[in-house]
């Protein structure tokens, strides 16, 4: 058999991975078959040029320039599961697999609860949609860690979506981007009462959320 031809090191493609997989995890590895599988969903993961994309088996499997059969890939891509490399979810009938990160565990928790779905869900005419907890943090705080995570979760069981919804709104037209400040609106809500007149208040006179309950949490 003949070898390896060598490498154009021109090319602009290039393996991207995190540090942690060759400093950390890989010796969690256990098979040749596990180390080329994660091999290959990085590769994969690489084309979307994002960390926290779930990728089905069919999409790391384009990328194989190998005999290799769906049932392996998938075997080993278990066992990447397995030892804490990948996260595995399912959806609509099929199986996702995510790197082990923040948001990729928060995914599997919405996605346990049947709250995540891969694609753009339809939204019924005359319905609002409303992201859940995790992408709203996201997108308007920050990144997730797993202790926001289980914060958010909670939050998400004690609060209704429509608080949620406005209270994260209200943080970011004040700038206050962070989870104390708006956890604290809530808690405030749930103890004094939300309603209409408290909302015109609240837009008529700002200064009700930057004096006394919720002081500690905006500079001024």
């Amino acid at each position: 058999m003949a070898g390896f031809k060598g490498f154009n090191v021109t090319a602009k493609r290039c393996l991207v991975m995190p540090e942690a997989f060759t400093s950390e995890a890989m010796q969690y590895v256990s098979s040749l078959q596990e180390l080329k599988a994660c091999l290959y969903f990085f590769a994969a993961l690489g084309q979307e040029k994002d960390f926290d994309v779930p990728l089905t088996l069919e999409t790391i499997l384009a990328v194989v320039r190998e005999p290799l059969e769906a049932d392996t890939l998938s075997a080993a891509l278990s066992e990447a599961c397995e030892h804490g490399i990948l996260l595995s979810v399912a959806a609509n009938d099929q199986q996702y697999y995510l790197l082990n990160t923040a948001r990729g565990r928060a995914i599997q928790k919405a996605a346990a609860r049947g709250l995540w779905q891969p694609d753009a869900v339809v939204v019924p005419a005359g319905q609002k949609e409303r992201p859940n907890i995790f992408l709203f943090y996201e997108q308007n705080v920050g990144p997730l860690t797993p202790i926001l995570s289980e914060m958010l979760e909670e939050a998400e069981r004690i609060y209704p979506a429509e608080w949620l919804e406005e209270a994260f709104t209200l943080a970011v037209k004040k700038n206050v981007r962070n989870w104390n400040y708006i956890e604290a609106i809530l808690r405030s809500w749930k103890e004094k009462g939300r309603n209409e007149t408290d909302r015109r208040n609240s837009q008529e006179n700002p200064r009700n959320y930057i004096e006394g309950d919720l002081a500690d949490y905006i500079k001024h």
